[in-house]
């Protein structure tokens, strides 16, 4: 048994109106551990930036997450816990020395551009691009949708294909993936498929993931409390070829604020 935060955070953000049209925004963001030992290890950084905003889009420089991570929109039902797309996949990052690019929406459309600086006399710079086209809460549109590459991130090459829509009452998703190691060239393809559907105050959740021979599953539901506050529980199960298979049964807490 384990007593366990799924990414609990703190922070503060903000804007501050220019002249011209722009506005200047910033992000300081941590993740703290309140069940684990008081250390300097219980505090790490999350998306850390200052930025402008205008009619040209928005850039921003510091810490962030990469295109090809925020390309996935909210199709990830079990997104910071044990069975987030990444522990299978490739391409989960949040780059230090980055700058990042996002356009105006143009007919439902935006593409976002992040280039991370190696830093380094040796080293070789990345790149991760999306393309997103309408509302990842799909409240604004009926359908989400991305396509998405990383170049020399983190040791690899990724690139996805996400799309997300409302069938009645049901959300459903699904995501093709491919990933290449930079250093010896392995190649591996994998999908996700994920389904919601709300019920009086509960929302069950199922996620189904692969990467070649690798395959988990995922079984879960939340309990609305208030607007900010839920109750959850989830089943996960996961088949690794080279190492133990693992099992997860998880019931808590979360609150926004």
């Amino acid at each position: 048994s384990e007593l366990k935060s799924n990414a609990s955070r703190f922070g503060l953000k903000g804007d501050y109106a220019l002249e011209d049209g722009l506005t200047l925004i910033y992000q300081l963001e941590w993740e703290v551990d309140p069940s684990d030992e008081a250390n300097e290890k219980n505090i790490k950084a999350r998306d850390q930036f200052i930025g402008l905003t205008g009619s040209f889009g928005t850039i921003k420089a510091g810490r962030n997450d990469t295109a090809l991570k925020l390309s996935q929109g909210k199709i990830d039902l079990f997104n910071d816990y044990e069975a987030d797309l990444k522990t299978l996949w490739k391409g989960e990052n949040r780059m230090s020395n980055s700058l990042a690019y996002i356009t105006p929406k143009f007919a439902g459309f935006s593409l976002m551009i992040s280039h991370i600086m190696e830093d380094s006399e040796k080293g070789k710079d990345g790149q991760s691009v999306a393309l997103m086209y309408g509302d990842e809460n799909l409240k604004d549109s009926p359908l989400f949708a991305s396509v998405s590459m990383d170049n020399d991130v983190s040791g690899y090459d990724s690139s996805r294909v996400f799309v997300q829509g409302k069938v009645a009452k049901v959300k459903l998703g699904a995501g093709l993936h491919q990933q290449e190691v930079m250093a010896g060239g392995k190649k591996e393809d994998g999908y996700l498929l994920s389904a919601t559907y709300p019920l009086n105050k509960f929302e069950l959740k199922a996620q189904y993931q692969t990467l070649e021979d690798h395959d988990g599953y995922s079984l879960g539901t939340d309990y609305k409390l208030g607007k900010d506050t839920k109750l959850f529980a989830w089943y996960s199960s996961f088949d690794f070829e080279t190492k133990l298979d693992s099992s997860y049964l998880a019931f808590g807490l979360e609150h926004k604020f």
